[in-house]
Parts: C-alpha cells; structure tokens; sequence
C-alpha cells in the first residue's frame, strides 16, 4: 500500500503567515521555511514580532479562516485517496488550519500546537516532536508502506529524503538549485501521474 505524505502551506493551501504580514502589514512576518531553514529560529522571531505588535490568536485564526485552498487542491486530494494512503505532515498548528483541512475534505494531519495565554497571547509553540516529517515517514516505512512524498520548503527535504521517492512541489528556484537531485514538478496532474507511476513499478 502506498502511502503519500503531503506538506501543507504551498503545495495545497496559500501560505499563512504570508497572508497574516498582508493582512497587517509587518513584512517581518512575511518569511517562511521556503526562506529561513532553521524552523524554531523562524518561530523565535515570529513569536516575538507578534508580541511587539499584539497580535493574538483570535486575528491569527481569522487571517488562516480566510483562505482557500488552491484551486484543484480539494480535486487533487480526492484522486489520491481513491488509491492510497495521504498524510498531511506540516509545520502549521491545529489551532489555525482547521477550517483548511476542512475544506480539503479532512486528510489525516499532523502539526503542532501554539502556546497561549488564557487572554489568548501568543507566548510560544509546542512540536509534536522534533523533527517530526522525517520521522513519520520512517514510522510509516516500518509499517511496511511504500512512501511518496512532496513539499517545497526547507522543512519538507528530510522528509523528502526518507520516502522512497521524494518529489519538490513548487519549489522556490533557491530550493530547486540546491536539491538538483530532487524531481521538480509545478502542476498536480504532474503529482498524479508520478505517484501512479510508482504504485505501477512497484
């Protein structure tokens, strides 16, 4: 059986913390693990400009509940569950991507939580557990699932690493220079027809 690991902000929905600095207009806030490799550095800095400016969760829910996914998202997930296992492993928290993964059909998740006050301060982010992509991906391998999957940031390439066929899915250039090795691919029915390539030659 195979099993397609997903990332979840710019494979199949907008990102959010790029729609949070369009919202308020901080550019500090408009970098993501597409730019900046080192996530708990890039949480560090997020936590403490959200601070400065008082930004809680309730804005940040109502930013995250604006958006859509992709168009062809919803379309694209549905095919895959026809004939295989899908998991979104990302880096977002629950308490922001809910109304996401709803509109996405409910995919199997995981991601992380934000640490609040009971005034809904945004202090902190706890990790389901470090490194958590690449080790799911291990975790389904020794499950005896053949696994596939695609991301396009910095946080997704361990993850990439550890499927047996790892793909970056519109990728920045920087990443796709970087990880030459990687198949780069932009479009869904490119995704579509790479993972029933590989369920065939398996």
């Amino acid at each position: 059986m195979q099993m397609i690991c997903l990332d979840l902000e710019g494979v199949l929905v907008p990102e959010i913390w790029q729609a949070v600095a369009a919202e308020t207009g901080i550019e500090e806030l408009r970098k993501t693990t597409r730019e900046v490799a080192d996530y708990d550095a890039l949480m560090r800095h997020r936590v403490e400009v959200m601070a400065a400016n008082a930004i809680d969760l309730p804005r940040l829910r109502a930013v995250a509940a604006s958006l859509q996914p992709f168009p062809g998202a919803r379309a694209f997930l549905d095919r895959l569950r026809e004939s295989c296992q899908v998991t979104i492993l990302s880096d977002t928290f629950y308490e922001l991507s809910g109304p996401l993964f709803a509109a996405l059909g409910r995919p199997a998740a995981f991601c992380h939580h934000l640490e609040t006050t009971a005034d809904q301060r945004i202090v902190g982010w706890r990790k389901r557990i470090d490194d958590h992509k690449r080790r799911a991906v291990e975790g389904f391998t020794a499950l005896g699932f053949d696994v596939v999957a695609a991301g396009d940031s910095y946080n997704d390439i361990a993850m990439l690493d550890a499927a047996r066929r790892g793909f970056l899915f519109r990728a920045p250039p920087q990443i796709r220079a970087e990880r030459a090795d990687l198949p780069a691919l932009s479009e869904y029915s490119e995704l579509l027809a790479a993972t029933a390539a590989g369920r065939s030659a398996a």
